[in-house]
């Protein structure tokens, strides 16, 4: 496979800055136009209207590892509800300086190029496909902050790094600190190259072209300048409509600049940590609401429990949340949002999964796979829980003890109907007596997990075990 495209979009960009006047090519003949609308908005694609995420780790997925091996579970993620399959990194991965014996997925040696581990650049096409022909869609982790040190620019352009007084090409370093990340396998990009972009925007568009993929995850977005987003997306939107693009990174900026549908929930994630953990309650969670309204005026969040990182270096979810775990779950995925299930969350993953090795993630009955299924069918049936603008936003319903108990309702108005769900949590390892106070909430609702009905009145009492969380839902 060669490492340029046959349309080379410099001969594009040429074109476009020609129409911008010839003043413009005389004094930055390599750079790319950067969108200066403060109204631009990247609306969320309606295919991922109600969507959840899940985050499919190849390498881990099967005792083969392979796409082939990992096509076979389509169908059943597919009746599991699954919408966006996100994979991580599937691009060939730098010998030089990796860690363990296989290497980190994000230390990448060619973005063009398929991880032969993994099969033929065919073998992920026809994945690719067969998403697709379910229903189902694809995005990319890509890891546009670094390469790895085998990467084919290291040796064609070295001036595409970072390097130190010394000339020397670095490691991703901390922009607070100055000192290193201890990303020792990977080299940073320099952003300050203006044909660094345009290859990078090249690859991008590459399996757009080729693959027919429907967005990207992108890694460490908030250490990619801002400038390139605004040059990279709107360029990547051309290719195809209705891209929905994530980024790692809880900056408002990502999302506040309309070029993100997605940021992550990490303030979210700790807070229900130290809420499991006793450390924090019901008004932290209403405190926390109100500081993310404030910061971010656009999108939302993708939620999770865990993901490949948090897994591999943090601990399991039942470290996290021991006997929470489950009401950390329902929040998650009913809280305004996007929510992510990880590679084996729904055989219930109890072992942190080795980032640098083979390390098959054991499914065995898929304990957890009914539980994950209600919950997306719910987010799928009920529209008050779509995500971003199609959904319903939470409004608080307090309670006889902010804080040691947590209800919310979210609402949404469909045609003469109202699309509703109540979700109330004792955040204790007590037994309680919750008690909603007025009236906004009451209504008939249906038991979200076995269809057992509720007709709940103003003032609502619940009898509630440790831990225990009701979700209601009208639909």
């Amino acid at each position: 496979m060669m490492n340029s495209l046959a349309i080379n979009p410099l001969i594009v960009f040429f074109l476009f800055f020609t129409s911008l006047g010839c003043s413009k090519i005389q004094n930055n003949a390599n750079s790319l136009p950067v969108s200066e609308n403060i109204n631009f908005q990247n609306v969320l694609p309606e295919w991922a209207k109600s969507a959840g995420i899940y985050e499919v780790n190849i390498r881990q997925y099967t005792k083969e590892g392979t796409f082939r091996a990992f096509s076979a579970s389509l169908p059943r993620l597919q009746k599991m509800g699954v919408k966006i399959l996100w994979f991580m990194p599937v691009f060939s991965i730098s010998t030089d300086r990796k860690k363990g014996s296989l290497g980190s997925y994000y230390a990448v040696s060619d973005y063009l190029k398929i991880n032969p581990a993994f099969g033929s650049e065919e073998d992920f096409l026809n994945v690719v496909s067969q998403a697709h022909q379910l229903g189902m869609k694809v995005i990319l982790d890509w890891v546009p902050n670094h390469t790895g040190w085998s990467h084919v620019w290291i040796k064609e352009h070295p001036d595409f790094y970072t390097r130190d007084a010394k000339g020397n090409i670095t490691d991703p370093l901390d922009p607070n600190t100055g000192k290193s990340f201890g990303w020792s396998d990977v080299a940073d990009l320099n952003y300050d190259n203006q044909l660094m972009r345009i290859e990078m925007i090249k690859a991008l568009s590459y399996w757009i072209d080729k693959a027919d993929i429907d967005g990207y995850r992108f890694d460490v977005a908030g250490e990619v300048p801002m400038d390139f987003w605004k040059q990279c997306i709107p360029e990547l939107n051309k290719i195809k409509k209705d891209l929905f693009f994530l980024a790692e990174g809880d900056k408002p900026d990502l999302r506040n600049s309309g070029l993100f549908h997605a940021t992550y929930g990490w303030k979210l994630h700790h807070l229900f940590k130290d809420i499991a953990r006793g450390n924090k309650n019901g008004e932290d969670l209403l405190k926390w609401l109100k500081e993310d309204r404030e910061a971010f005026k656009m999108g939302f969040s993708m939620n999770f429990t865990t993901n490949h990182d948090e897994n591999s270096w943090q601990g399991t979810t039942k470290s996290f949340f021991g006997d929470a775990e489950r009401t950390i779950d329902i929040l998650t995925f009913t809280f305004d949002g996007m929510p992510l299930i990880y590679s084996g969350m729904e055989n219930n993953l109890d072992k942190q999964l080795a980032f640098f090795e083979k390390d098959e993630i054991d499914f065995g009955n898929y304990s957890k796979e009914l539980f994950y299924k209600i919950l997306l069918f719910r987010k799928i049936q009920n529209q008050s829980l779509w995500n971003g603008i199609y959904g319903g936003e939470s409004l608080i319903v307090p309670t006889n003890d902010n804080k040691k108990y947590f209800a919310f309702t979210r609402e949404k108005n469909v045609g003469k109907e109202t699309h509703r769900i109540l979700v109330v949590a004792n955040l204790t390892n007590q037994t309680a007596k919750v008690n909603l106070l007025g009236n906004r909430f009451s209504g008939f609702y249906i038991d979200a997990f076995n269809d057992e009905p509720f007709n709940i009145m103003p003032d609502q009492l619940f009898d509630l075990k440790p831990w225990e969380t009701i979700f209601l839902t009208n639909k």
